[in-house]
């Protein structure tokens, strides 16, 4: 072969080469690590949930949680919002923020009613796979401000927290003919039913200047609800996201009271 062919076709091998390993890392890779890390922590919650480890189970779904508001941080930041993205997400939400909290309180004291028992954990899953289904269905059609219906991950925060704080402190259920079931249970399915409805929820605002400015109020909320949670911890949790979902519902009650009460127009 000739010597300039040969060096000719060396050089072309290193430049195709140096083409395929010098590509940009895709924008969706680092979100997707977030989202697969929320997925592993529920996944490793379930195990620890199953082993009798309770109390770090319930805390595994909290880290879940967290890695789920990283993934769509750095979605956000990256503009990297896919349909890859938005389903791997829904996967990983409906395993950390449905099953596994629903395992943790089926473990802990929902066993006890037998089949009402079972018909009750299974509510925020079956719900949970309802909005998650929804809003990726409309994730396709149009981008809201806010949530239509409860988010998984609230569900989820609320519950652990009131195992949590049952764990730390059992006596303050003990007044209740059925101890802390009698306010699991409803809880469970006010929240599920919160999770198919139609009423509006936060969502975090976008970092964008304008947009930050015109949500100021929501920004220094939501600053609050960050500072709540790290300092008291599953007492945070359960502040918080009572004051978020009292929030939405009482928006939405105001938003019916004043449709009802319009005037029709002449």
């Amino acid at each position: 072969m000739n010597p300039d062919n040969r060096k000719l076709r060396r050089q072309l091998r290193n430049d195709h080469l140096r083409r395929k390993f010098n590509k940009p890392i895709p924008r969706t890779v680092v979100p997707s690590f977030f989202t697969l890390m929320n997925l592993f922590c529920g996944l490793i919650a379930l195990m620890q949930v199953y082993e009798g480890k309770l109390e770090f189970g319930a805390w595994l779904i909290v880290f879940a949680a967290v890695f789920d508001m990283m993934d769509g941080f750095m979605a956000r930041i990256a503009n990297a919002n896919t349909e890859f993205g938005i389903e791997l997400d829904s996967l990983s939400d409906i395993v950390s923020f449905g099953v596994a909290p629903a395992f943790l309180l089926y473990s802990h004291s929902l066993h006890e009613m037998m089949i009402i028992g079972i018909i009750i954990t299974a509510f925020p899953a079956l719900c949970g796979a309802v909005r998650l289904a929804r809003f990726n269905v409309d994730a396709r059609v149009e981008d809201r401000d806010y949530f239509k219906g409860l988010p998984i991950p609230a569900l989820a925060m609320m519950l652990v927290a009131l195992f949590l704080i049952f764990h730390q402190s059992p006596e303050l259920f003990e007044s209740f003919k059925y101890g802390f079931n009698s306010i699991l249970i409803p809880v469970i399915l006010l929240l599920s039913l919160l999770m198919v409805s139609t009423v509006p929820f936060d969502k975090i605002p976008r970092f964008k200047k304008e947009h930050l400015r015109k949500n100021r109020g929501r920004v220094y909320l939501f600053l609050f609800y960050f500072v709540a949670v790290v300092t008291l911890q599953e007492y945070g949790l359960i502040l918080v996201f009572s004051i978020f979902i009292a929030k939405g519902v009482l928006m939405a009650l105001i938003r019916f009271w004043r449709e009802i009460h319009q005037e029709p127009l002449s």
